[in-house]
């Protein structure tokens, strides 16, 4: 992944972040607040004035990720996700809360959960497979957010996340990539 730091935001994305903060403000418990973010979001997702054109941009060897907004006392972020055709993240799992839209194209996500193993090698099994297309939006909290994204379509795809955790400090909002065995 390939992560920018936030820039000019467009009138609209401030608008979504103010609406974001009343939520967040509020101290509901994490799958809550994921679901009423999740209602906030998906009227603006799809417009062509919520992201600036560089937010929209790229990059040719992994998915990148376009950090739009940072609340200063690091109880939530923004980010904008670009796929290009084929770009997929791995089995991973979060530090927080997520939501996450499909602002353009298709993203399908393989979920998991993670199950004891054979000599206590713990294994993940595929729960389920969803393709979300533009204005669709999902919304989870740890646990049992084990995932995986990837665009499948044949042009760019973009999706904007809401993250219950400073990105922009973190990085990512990945907590634990997982290397085992599927099946």
């Amino acid at each position: 992944m390939t992560t920018t730091l936030p820039a000019r935001t467009t009138a609209r994305m401030a608008a979504l972040v103010r609406e974001i903060r009343t939520v967040v403000d509020r101290g509901l418990a994490p799958d809550l607040t994921a679901y009423l973010v999740g209602e906030l979001l998906a009227p603006h997702l799809g417009r062509p004035d919520l992201l600036t054109t560089a937010q929209q941009e790229g990059d040719p060897d992994r998915y990148r990720q376009h950090v739009l907004h940072a609340e200063p006392d690091g109880g939530f972020s923004v980010v904008a996700l670009v796929w290009l055709p084929g770009q997929e993240t791995c089995i991973h799992d979060h530090v927080a809360w997520c939501v996450a839209g499909v602002h353009q194209g298709e993203e399908s996500e393989r979920r998991f959960r993670l199950v004891p193993g054979a000599g206590g090698v713990a294994r993940l099994v595929p729960t389920e497979d969803v393709v979300n297309g533009p204005g669709e939006v999902c919304g989870f909290a740890p646990p049992g957010d084990i995932h995986l994204v990837r665009n499948s379509c044949g042009t760019k795809a973009i999706s904007i996340h809401v993250y219950g955790a400073d990105i922009s400090r973190l990085g990512t909002s990945i907590r634990r990539v997982y290397a085992l065995p599927a099946g």
